[in-house]
């Protein structure tokens, strides 16, 4: 049946003034003419399961119960969840009223967590309790926030639990408009924040029914995070500088001299001064040296198993550094899961660091995760973080995966992974068969992209730089027509998200040369690392689920080469 009623959602832990916030927003709804009932998660009040689990949770002894596990208790929450969305929710949305919730599934994740819950059994509880959802999604959830609990709460755990509500709240930004209400002054003070926020809500709807996405938001308004448009008019209203033309020139030359490398041809490989002086990725971002190796010699030798791959990859990518994984092969042989050992691997990396070796890339930024793993040693934490994810099963329930978010949220819940780096291991889990996901389905876009992007539009129209990356993706053909350039893809592979993501960082580069008068919001002016010519040569080759292994050979044959190998 057709829902017309609108679901609004309230979250954050225990003493944030939940409660009086959500029925202050129901009175405003009320007010407007709105047809509006407020509930709670269980629920305290008669009629549906939530009265028999709040009082099982609040008071089990006077139920007979004398223990439950954390992993019941919110098996029980979801039940009762279930129940009042079949019974009361889903009926009152369907003939067109409002519902004002009071916690929703994030409550399970959060206390769950907090309380110990096996994050498997949490991840496939919440699942059941989406199911009952299906397609319905809260047209807002406002997530209140403070300082410290207007209640008497136990501040380690409440602490904890304003950390898990901010780290759900980041992933979910992506699928939901999210609303932080700062609930430090008084109740009118947040009420106003309310008011702002419903309208905002109101005029994004309108403009997403249009076509259009409205301007920024007033930075005195509360914070208004909303899912991107599936359909974009072209670049509008994002205003695009004159580095967004050269964007696109770099990548059809980065592309060009990636082609005739690999034909062979003698340097120089470009007029360009500045790509010939300075180091810049591939416009592929699977075309660079690393992830050529990865793909090869990481994912697709050894054993094929599930876990075998997934271990390969993760560990490959904490220290994301040939040399690395080479030094490990020496010492070890064969790399397994079946045969990993905590001490000979430390033992081995502990050896490196002591002679001044250099055991991680410097393409990534990684966190030491001394405060999480009890280690002062970065490599340390990062083999204890490998084995956690092994002992949690993270592989099978990444190829359970239905979708690229998914994984990436799944694997943005371990400690020291962020966003970024999230994307990334994704991106290259996606290399393997362990997943066969859509490379076209989200972005996450990082710091040095943040600045390209930053270079190229003098005002983003409310878009995100998500959005941005999209528009791009989209319009790729558009605009090289545009500019007269003949783009050579990657046998046929058009660039996609990670890709054009990866642009903007090696822009955001170029263009403190090219553009030195266009600062954006990077603070470096200069490239630091200098081109050199990597003497060993790259046999070409991508995951075969591309197609595109077969295209190289032909395209190998018609330039009259026997060989792919060029050194990159």
């Amino acid at each position: 049946m057709r829902i017309s009623g609108q679901l609004y959602v309230f979250e954050g832990p225990d003493g944030v003034g939940k409660t009086e916030l959500s029925g202050r927003f129901a009175a405003i709804l009320t007010d407007r003419g709105t047809p509006t009932i407020r509930l709670s998660f269980p629920g305290k009040s008669g009629g549906t399961v939530g009265k028999l689990v709040y009082d099982l949770h609040h008071n089990p002894n006077s139920l007979g119960v004398k223990t439950i596990t954390p992993a019941s208790m919110q098996l029980m929450h979801i039940a009762a969840h279930i129940d009042a969305i079949e019974t009361v929710i889903l009926p009152a949305l369907r003939a067109g009223t409002s519902v004002v919730l009071d916690r929703f599934w994030w409550s399970t994740k959060v206390y769950g967590l907090a309380g110990g819950s096996n994050k498997r059994l949490l991840a496939n509880m919440i699942d059941v309790e989406l199911a009952a959802w299906g397609s319905v999604s809260p047209s807002a959830i406002f997530l209140i926030r403070r300082q410290l609990p207007l209640r008497s709460e136990p501040m380690a755990k409440w602490r904890q639990w304003s950390e898990l509500y901010e780290r759900v709240s980041a992933e979910e930004q992506r699928r939901s408009t999210v609303i932080t209400i700062d609930n430090e002054g008084s109740v009118d003070d947040a009420v106003q924040q309310m008011q702002q926020a419903l309208s905002k809500i109101g005029a994004i709807e309108s403009a997403e029914l249009a076509g259009q996405i409205p301007l920024e938001l007033s930075s005195s308004a509360p914070k208004v995070i909303s899912s991107p448009p599936s359909i974009f008019s072209g670049l509008s209203p994002a205003l695009p500088t004159v580095v967004y033309d050269t964007y696109w020139r770099f990548a059809a030359e980065r592309q060009e001299i990636f082609f005739r490398r690999w034909q062979q041809q003698r340097p120089p490989w470009t007029a360009d001064p500045i790509l010939s002086e300075f180091k810049f990725t591939n416009a592929y971002r699977a075309s660079d040296r690393v992830s050529q190796f990865l793909i090869k010699e990481v994912i697709y030798k050894g054993d094929q198993a599930e876990e075998e791959v997934f271990f390969r990859i993760i560990l490959f990518k904490l220290f994301n550094k040939i040399e690395t994984w080479q030094l490990l092969e020496r010492s070890l042989g064969a790399i397994t899961y079946r045969e990993f050992d905590f001490k000979a691997y430390d033992t081995i990396l502990s050896k490196a660091i002591n002679n001044k070796d250099t055991i991680y890339s410097g393409a990534y930024i990684m966190p030491s995760g001394s405060k999480t793993f009890g280690t002062t040693r970065k490599h340390r934490a990062h083999l204890k973080l490998l084995q956690q994810m092994m002992e949690d099963e993270v592989a099978l329930r990444i190829a359970e995966c239905k979708t690229m978010q998914q994984a990436f949220t799944l694997l943005l819940s371990y400690p020291m992974i962020g966003d970024f780096l999230a994307y990334q291991y994704v991106t290259d889990l996606n290399y393997s068969n362990l997943t066969s996901f859509s490379e076209m389905e989200f972005v996450i876009p990082g710091p040095g992209a943040k600045g390209g992007i930053s270079k190229c539009f003098e005002s983003l129209g409310g878009l995100s730089e998500a959005d941005i990356i999209r528009v791009v993706r989209e319009r790729q053909q558009a605009e090289f027509e545009r500019l007269g350039i003949e783009f050579k893809s990657l046998w046929g592979r058009s660039l996609q998200l990670i890709d054009c993501q990866n642009l903007f960082c090696e822009v955001d580069k170029y263009s403190r040369v090219y553009h030195p008068e266009i600062a954006g919001t990077s603070l470096r002016t200069r490239i630091k690392q200098k081109f050199r010519a990597n003497a060993d040569p790259v046999d070409y080759w991508y995951p075969p689920k591309w197609g595109i292994n077969e295209n190289i050979a032909r395209s190998a044959q018609e330039v009259g080469r026997g060989l792919t190998r060029v050194s990159a």
